[in-house]
C-alpha cells in the first residue's frame, strides 16, 4: 500500500468515526470482506485523534461530495465516457451494461453474500443442491467462491465446481429458486447466460485456492471428466505461466506490484523465470532485488504462493484492461 493509499484508508476511518454507530454501520453493509477488514483496522489504530484532524476530514469530505453531486447530474454519461476512454468500446459495452442495470433495480441480492464470514455462507448452502450451489457461486466475487468451495466437503466439493464449469446460465425466472433458498436474500434479477459459469469460471475459482487445495480439486475432477479439466486447466493462469508472456508484460507487470510482494513470489520461484523478471528491471534494481531474496529467511511455501497468486491478479488485471497478453489462456477474451 502506498503512503497515499494509507492517507486516504485513514481518512476514511476518521469519517466512519465522525458518522457515529448507526450511520457507519450503515456504511459497512457496502463494503466488501477485505475492506471491512481494512477499514475496521485503520479504525482500531487511530490513536490520538484531535478535534482538527477531524474537521480537515470532513472538509475535505463535503468538497469531494460536492464534485460528485456535479457529476451525477448526467452520470450516466460521465460513466460511458470513462469506462469507453479507458477499456475500449467494446470492454466498455458490457461493463455500462451492468452498472446501469444495477442502478435501476435490476442486481441480484446475491451479492450480499460476498461480504459474509464465507464459513457461514457454506453452512448455509451445503444441504442445497450442488446445482443449486453451483448457481450460486458464479454470481459471487471469485475469490469469495474460491473461500467458500473450501469449506465444503470434498465429494460436494468436485460436484459442485464439475457443474461450474457446465454451467450455461440461468433464466431471471430460475432464480426465483435461489430466493426462497436464501430467505428473500436473492432478487431473481439480473441473470445473465453469456456471463455465468464454464471453465473460465470454474478456473478463475480455482486460481484463489492454495497449491493443494487447487491440486486436490483438478485431480479428482480428471478422475470425472478428463476433457472437461483439461478445458479448465487451459483456462487457468498460474505464477509459472510468467515466464511465457512478453518482456514488455512483465514491465508494467513490475509497475503495478509492491516490491514486498515481488520479493516473496519469487523466492519460491524457479531461476529462470527470477531472471526474466531481472532483465526487465534496470541492474540497480535488480540487484537490490537480488539482495532481498538472498537476505529472506526461510519462508512458510504457503506464503509464497499467496504473494504469487497477488502477482497473477495484477497481471489478469493488466490482461483485462487490454494492456497485456496471457499466454496460454484457453479464451481469446485477452487481447
Amino acid at each position: 500500500m502506498t503512503t497515499s493509499d494509507a492517507d486516504k484508508l485513514r481518512d476514511s476511518a476518521v469519517l466512519m468515526m465522525a458518522l457515529g454507530e448507526d450511520a457507519a454501520s450503515e456504511v459497512f453493509k457496502f463494503l466488501n470482506p477485505k475492506e471491512v477488514q481494512e477499514l475496521g483496522s485503520a479504525m482500531a489504530n487511530l490513536k490520538q485523534l484531535t478535534r482538527n484532524d477531524m474537521d480537515e476530514v470532513l472538509e475535505e469530505f463535503r468538497q469531494e461530495a460536492d464534485q460528485f453531486m456535479a457529476v451525477t447530474l448526467d452520470s450516466n454519461e460521465y460513466i460511458r465516457s470513462v469506462l469507453t476512454k479507458a477499456l475500449g468500446s467494446d470492454r466498455a459495452a458490457g461493463i455500462i451494461e451492468d452498472i446501469l442495470d444495477a442502478e435501476g433495480g435490476g442486481g441480484s441480492g446475491i451479492d450480499a453474500l460476498n461480504w459474509l464470514d464465507a464459513h457461514g455462507v457454506a453452512e448455509l448452502i451445503a444441504d442445497e443442491h450442488p446445482q443449486i450451489i453451483a448457481t450460486i457461486l458464479v454470481h459471487l466475487e471469485r475469490d469469495r467462491a474460491a473461500d467458500i468451495l473450501v469449506e465444503l466437503n470434498e465429494r460436494l466439493r468436485d460436484d459442485v465446481v464439475l457443474r461450474i464449469a457446465t454451467f450455461g446460465g440461468v433464466q431471471p425466472n430460475a432464480l426465483q429458486e435461489l430466493t426462497e433458498v436464501l430467505n428473500g436474500m436473492l432478487s431473481g434479477q439480473g441473470a445473465k447466460r453469456s456471463k455465468m459459469g464454464g471453465p473460465r469460471t470454474a478456473a478463475e475459482i480455482l486460481n484463489y485456492m492454495n497449491a493443494a487445495n487447487e491440486e486436490a480439486i483438478v485431480s479428482s475432477l480428471r478422475s470425472m471428466d478428463a476433457d472437461l479439466t483439461d478445458r479448465i486447466v487451459e483456462e487457468m493462469f498460474v505464477f509459472d505461466n510468467l515466464m511465457d508472456v512478453e518482456d514488455t508484460a512483465i514491465q508494467l507487470i513490475l509497475k503495478e506490484v509492491e516490491t514486498t510482494s515481488l520479493t516473496v513470489a519469487l523466492k519460491g520461484a524457479a531461476e529462470e523465470l527470477r531472471e526474466k523478471f531481472f532483465k526487465n528491471m534496470s541492474n540497480r534494481a535488480a540487484d537490490m532485488l537480488r539482495e532481498d531474496i538472498e537476505a529472506q529467511g526461510p519462508i512458510r511455501v504457503s506464503k509464497v504462493e499467496e504473494e504469487q497468486k497477488v502477482v497473477v491478479e495484477v497481471a489478469r488485471r493488466l490482461a483485462e484492461t487490454g494492456q497485456i497478453t496471457l499466454t496460454g489462456l484457453g479464451s481469446d477474451e485477452y487481447v
